[in-house]
């Protein structure tokens, strides 16, 4: 009978010692999940400048509607010709982003050295007479919208054109310089890129552009070996080039 009671009173002993000790146990910290965060993705928005280089063609069409004073009517195909050759330059810009979406304003001015000839098809001239016609500057003011994949964008552009053209009529075979003009043309432009983000601001890509520059009258003065002629001149600008840009803003942003 006393084992019995011992027995009983230990078992009663623990169990009232158990709650205590669970009680004295210190209670799990709390700890808050920490967030999903998905792939990172690249911010084209900001001030950027870079340089560029490639090639363009020009295709020239001369027709002649003035001799001494004299009008011309109907006007005279004096013939075509393609001016082709290298352009090397610089852009600066500014971009911004709503979403995907990428909007921007860019001017991008390049030398160049666009040239090209052919003889006048004139009966009276062929085979006196050559024209000759060189690019040396071109500028683009334009307004972009685009589709960013990430450090990947695509991009439409348009605006404004300007290019600075020499007009030269030489002796055919002599090189002899007979007549020369020159103007600065204003018409418009369109093209479409795709550019590659390779750094945190650092982007590469490649451009095409045409532009429309329609037709002028350019007046060729009197000289001591021709006298003065005006001709309507046709032309339009095609170019390809690859373009680097180092952007003014902000680093890859996590998407959270």
């Amino acid at each position: 009978m006393k084992k019995f009671l011992l027995g009983t009173v230990g078992l009663l002993a623990l169990g009232l010692a158990a709650p205590a000790s669970a009680a004295d146990l210190a209670a799990r910290p709390y700890t808050k999940a920490p967030p999903i965060v998905t792939a990172p993705f690249y911010d084209w928005s900001g001030f950027y400048i870079g340089l560029n280089g490639g090639g363009g063609w020009s295709h020239k069409c001369w027709d002649l509607t003035n001799v001494t004073g004299i009008p011309v009517s109907p006007s005279v195909a004096e013939g075509c010709h393609n001016a082709t050759g290298g352009l090397v330059g610089g852009q600066i810009g500014y971009r911004w982003m709503s979403g995907p979406v990428v909007f921007g304003l860019e001017a991008q001015g390049d030398w160049a050295d666009l040239k090209g000839s052919n003889p006048s098809s004139l009966a009276a001239l062929t085979p006196l007479l050559t024209n000759q016609t060189k690019i040396d500057a071109i500028g683009l003011f334009t307004g972009q919208v685009g589709y960013a994949w990430n450090n990947v964008l695509w991009y439409l552009k348009g605006g404004g054109a300007v290019t600075h053209d020499k007009y030269t009529g030489f002796l055919t075979g002599a090189g002899i310089v007979l007549d020369q003009a020159s103007e600065t043309r204003w018409g418009g432009t369109v093209g479409t890129g795709v550019e590659f983000g390779f750094a945190p601001n650092w982007s590469v890509g490649v451009e095409y552009d045409h532009l429309f520059m329609g037709n002028r009258s350019i007046t060729f003065p009197t000289t001591v070996f021709v006298g003065s002629r005006v001709d309507s001149i046709k032309q339009d600008v095609d170019m390809a080039t690859v373009r680097v840009n180092y952007r003014f803003g902000g680093p890859v942003v996590a998407r959270y």
